[in-house]
């Protein structure tokens, strides 16, 4: 079997009213700082924050009409899948399991068990807890629900391509997020049977290059951890495999950092959460600008299910690159009154301070000296270097670490 674009307009049909119509819009300003129009599809909006339930509830409602019957059914996931399956399932009245790795954020495990459905922790990565998924299946008789490598979940996913068109029928490119290959399957088929002349353009992060690897014949190390673990698949599906051979243009890397940047960029610009695998397609734009320059690109913010800790480490990181948090070390003479001189100058520069470490004991400098580090807040690169050279003139020894 494969997907057809008849199979992906069956599942808009059952999708109808069950899940969003998500917007499909232009941001400007990305386009200004890209060189090329921006359209953004909001799929962070859908109630479990995720494309994945489109996929999910097209698999599970097929089943239903199949008039076979149900005992369950069990899915393995690191996150959204798991939600998906989870809210249609109890929906649809039927027991849900789900197996997810160990280390899956507490905020999806949390939510999953929200929707009902019972978890079960196993494993380092998604491919570990699928073994166990499968297993647990056998045993007792539950339907597996594939999280990418199933026609009935590759035409719920497709539903996204039929919407960008409609929203935007002007798009010449698309930059899809690759994990397992679901997603970039089923809008690809669509698209293509649509509007065949859009480039479609894969993203996988550099760490989980299997897709990658799989299309192109490289061999580009796995690592074994990213901010963008909704697409950490160590092994792309055999049914997505084929299909993007068919009628995907070409497959992109792109790092940590990259990523980084997007999800700043999308919560600044855009006031908009999403997780890494969400801006994995601006991170392309971002890492690769020539290549789309002058083009109308569509990207799929696909998820938003983001640790706030680990949101709150980016915005932090993301502060330090822009030269909006910086840390300054201050030598200076250890005399009454030096620490109020010290922060006088930085007030007179315009810098905020939000931590101040007086170091005398473990300092390497001579006993009659103290070490002060302090972290501030700042505008830009210009400023940070503005606020050392007044502590120089001052006659103290600064410096950025």
């Amino acid at each position: 079997m494969t997907v057809r674009l008849a199979d992906i307009e069956a599942a808009a049909l059952r999708l109808q009213c069950q899940v969003l119509d998500t917007p499909c819009v232009e941001s400007r300003t990305l386009g200004q700082i890209l060189g090329c129009q921006v359209f953004l599809k909001f799929e962070n909006l859908q109630f479990t924050a995720s494309f994945k339930e489109r996929g999910a509830l097209n698999k599970l409602a097929t089943l239903v009409a199949s008039g076979v019957p149900i005992k369950g059914v069990i899915a393995a996931s690191a996150g959204n899948h798991a939600q998906g399956v989870a809210h249609h399932a109890q929906r649809l009245g039927l027991r849900a399991v789900i197996v997810m790795p160990q280390h899956t954020p507490t905020v999806k495990v949390e939510r999953t068990r929200g929707f009902g459905a019972e978890v079960v922790l196993h494993g380092d990565s998604f491919d570990q807890a699928r073994e166990r998924a499968l297993q647990m299946a056998a045993e007792q008789g539950l339907t597996f629900v594939h999280p990418f490598d199933d026609e009935a979940v590759i035409a719920g996913q497709g539903t996204i391509g039929i919407e960008m068109l409609r929203a935007q029928p002007d798009l010449d490119t698309l930059v899809i997020a690759v994990g397992g290959g679901g997603l970039i399957s089923g809008i690809a088929t669509a698209v293509r049977a649509l509007k065949p002349g859009v480039q479609i353009i894969g993203v996988q992060t550099s760490r989980f290059p299997a897709m990658v690897n799989a299309i192109k014949g490289t061999a580009h190390p796995q690592g074994l951890s990213t901010i963008a673990e909704g697409i950490a698949v160590g092994q792309p599906g055999q049914i997505t495999r084929e299909l993007i051979r068919q009628h995907v243009d070409d497959l992109l890397l792109v790092d940590e950092g990259d990523i980084e940047q997007a999800v700043l960029m999308l919560l600044e610009i855009e006031k908009t959460v999403v997780e890494g695998a969400g801006a994995a397609g601006l991170a392309a734009l971002l890492k690769h600008p020539a290549r789309f320059a002058g083009r109308r690109v569509g990207l799929v913010l696909c998820g938003g299910n983001i640790d706030p800790l680990m949101l709150s480490a980016l915005i932090e990181r993301g502060m330090v690159r822009a030269g909006r948090l910086a840390r300054i070390r201050v030598d200076a003479r250890d005399t009454p009154g030096v620490l109020a001189r010290i922060t006088a100058i930085v007030a007179e520069a315009g810098a905020n301070i939000d931590e101040v470490h007086h170091q005398r004991a473990f300092s390497t400098l001579s006993a009659q000296n103290v070490e002060v580090e302090l972290v501030l807040q700042t505008r830009n690169a210009a400023h940070v270097q503005d606020v050392v050279q007044r502590l120089m003139a001052a006659g103290f020894e600064a410096q950025t670490r």
